[in-house]
């Protein structure tokens, strides 16, 4: 276990959490990280696009003109590849570009994030957000006070505490998750990760 100063919402240090070692010290595997933000961003993709082949697009249905005694070369259809209008050789289909991705491997890239974040001293650990309503202003003040002022964040905010997710949510470059929602591309995605120190702990329990 490794101390690490807890703020407050003027961004003084209130209290130490003690962090895991085996979650938030750890030497990056940088190409496991690698290797599961492409397989999400793979997931993430629709595959909806499509073409239509030479025996889906209309018409065609008669030869354009006789086989021979024209001069002109032989064609068999108007809905061919190389007519106007005509079908897509090889053209894209809807498909599925999930991959698949191990949960050792998705827990190893999650601890290789947090530690990379905390060597980097982009993590930043808060007791409480203390919103006792939404107040966007209250928000702001308390980014400018962690010295995070226009930096582009990622904060992770407990399931029931709706004021701080209706704080943060209409600053600029931030995205606001919650701890079950957590994953590596949005871990290292930012210039700087925010969660209480009760969510670090809890990430030091189920990662380890």
């Amino acid at each position: 276990m490794s101390k690490f100063e807890v703020k407050n919402a003027e961004g003084k240090q209130v209290a130490e959490a003690e962090l895991a070692d085996a979650v938030y010290g750890i030497e990056p595997n940088i190409h496991v990280m690698h290797h599961i933000v492409k397989c999400q961003q793979a997931c993430w993709r629709q595959g909806t696009q499509s073409t239509k082949g030479r025996s889906e697009v209309s018409g065609g249905g008669k030869k354009p003109w006789r086989q021979k005694g024209t001069g002109r070369a032989r064609q068999g259809s108007i809905r061919a590849a190389q007519w106007r209008g005509g079908g897509v050789i090889f053209g894209p289909k809807p498909r599925t570009y999930v991959k698949r991705m191990n949960n050792k491997e998705v827990k190893l890239a999650m601890r290789s994030a947090l530690s990379a974040k905390l060597r980097d001293n982009e993590l930043v650990l808060v007791d409480d957000y203390g919103f006792e309503k939404p107040s966007t202003k209250a928000a702001v003040a308390m980014l400018k006070a962690l010295g995070l002022e226009g930096k582009r964040l990622t904060i992770i905010v407990r399931e029931d505490d709706i004021n701080a997710y209706l704080s943060f949510r209409n600053i600029p470059k931030t995205w606001i998750i919650t701890p079950a929602e957590a994953n590596t591309y949005d871990l290292i995605n930012n210039g700087a990760l925010i969660m209480p120190a009760d969510v670090a702990a809890h990430f030091g329990e189920v990662l380890a």
